[in-house]
């Protein structure tokens, strides 16, 4: 049965096909199964509703593209006799196919070939893939593009578009969209109910019944706060607008007493030279006090080839005493295993965690921004200070992003503690 937001959502949707307007923009949150109803459920009612209507269906991938055609098309077949419609019989094709009244599907990811096709209904359902994509410039520009000079063209007279996303960024296809002027009707759920909301009071989850308010708040503390002010709450904060609030990392005269202390280390291996800015090798101490809170007790950050970053981390490791933990990102691949394998020998008789970094840069960064923003993380002065607080207050669009990915690193490793305890590598006695 659908849920209040989609009730509302298909009450749109069928103004839309009225007539009341030609261009609709859903947003709302992931999980919130705005593509079942958007891409899915709606597509096939309008082509069995509207004999000879074509319909374009757009997403990031073909694949995606391919996924949501198969769903269109079980529905016609079990929907369509009792209208007496139904699929054309030549037509098998996941992503592309018609009725036997003549209404067509064709299902494309962006920047997917559309020479030839016409449609009276365009729908464009996440046609960003990845944050890393919503970041770039170039990546944002080249979809504007698509759709401004490719996919609008295919548009007959009269023919309707239907935008269907969450928020990446606030350049992104929807922003840019909202900016251009053109008459766009919007209809914005966020994960949680802000002041005005159409069906809910302030700070409802959108969707109970499938996700609390409590675990919405789980999330939000995992994502951290520019994901989910723009995925989750349908309000991207500008590039002014820093993923880390630096004001509020406060500042320590002396070390506090820390219940664990771990050194995480981001790793680079070219040396500095004319004409070259390489990455930096950086390895950030980290002790999780009584409280629970972070603080940050050291940063060493050099250039040098492999054999100057090994000395570094094992001699490093000496001096921060065999009870602090050292963490090794482990690049993909055999020769990121042979890496971690070479450096952990180095180590031995220190407590060693390697692992592979997943995600974007962005999204392994959430969760140390969230500490951030919840004023959980502090540091001792020291020389290397400034250095620090600039770059995470240049991230993610800064030159340098070294001390980010140690600070995310050693923060996991503080927090995943207990469950990971059985996962340390111990070498040595």
């Amino acid at each position: 049965m659908p849920a209040a937001h989609h009730t509302i959502m298909l009450e749109r949707l069928a103004e839309l096909a009225d007539g009341g307007c030609d261009r609709l923009m859903l947003l709302m949150p992931p999980g919130s199964a705005k593509s079942t109803y958007a891409s899915v459920v709606f597509p096939a009612w309008y082509l069995l509703t509207h004999p000879k209507a074509r319909v374009i269906s757009a997403c990031h991938t073909d694949a995606l593209a391919a996924h949501f055609g198969r769903r269109v098309r079980s529905l016609i077949l079990r929907h369509g006799p009792a209208r007496r419609d139904g699929l054309a019989r030549d037509d098998r094709s996941a992503g592309r196919f018609s009725t036997r009244r003549g209404a067509s599907y064709f299902g494309t990811g962006v920047r997917g070939p559309l020479i030839g096709q016409r449609a009276d209904l365009i729908v464009i359902d996440d046609a960003i893939k990845t944050a890393a994509e919503a970041e770039s410039a170039a990546a944002r520009d080249a979809l504007w593009d698509w759709y401004r000079a490719e996919l609008t063209t295919r548009l007959t007279p009269g023919g309707k578009i239907v935008l269907v996303m969450s928020r990446w960024h606030e350049d992104d296809l929807a922003g840019r969209l909202l900016a251009s002027g053109d008459n766009w009707q919007t209809l914005t759920m966020p994960a949680l109910a802000e002041a005005g909301d159409p069906l809910r009071a302030e700070g409802a989850p959108l969707w109970p019944e499938w996700e609390s308010a409590a675990a919405l708040e789980r999330k939000r503390q995992a994502v951290g706060p520019r994901a989910w002010a723009a995925m989750y709450q349908q309000a991207p904060r500008s590039e002014a607008e820093a993923l880390f609030q630096t004001g509020r990392i406060g500042v320590l005269e002396s070390e506090p007493h820390c219940r664990r202390v771990v050194r995480a280390w981001d790793l680079a291996a070219t040396v500095a030279s004319e004409g070259r800015d390489p990455d930096w090798t950086a390895g950030i101490k980290v002790g999780r006090t009584d409280s629970g809170g972070f603080v940050v007790l050291d940063i060493r950050r050099f250039r040098g080839g492999p054999h100057d970053v090994a000395e570094a981390i094992v001699q490093t490791a000496k001096l921060d005493g065999r009870e602090v933990a050292i963490g090794l990102p482990q690049d993909p691949g055999q020769a990121g295993k042979q890496q971690v394998a070479w450096l952990t020998g180095l180590l031995a008789g220190f407590r060693v965690m390697a692992g592979p970094e997943t995600g974007s840069k962005i999204t392994r960064a959430g969760p140390a921004a969230a500490q951030v923003e919840a004023g959980n993380l502090s540091m001792v002065r020291g020389l290397w200070n400034r250095p620090f607080l600039d770059e995470l207050r240049d991230f993610p669009g800064g030159r340098k992003d070294d001390q980010v990915d140690a600070l995310a690193r050693a923060l996991a490793m503080l927090a995943d503690a207990p469950a990971r305890r059985l996962q340390l590598s111990i070498f040595g006695r």
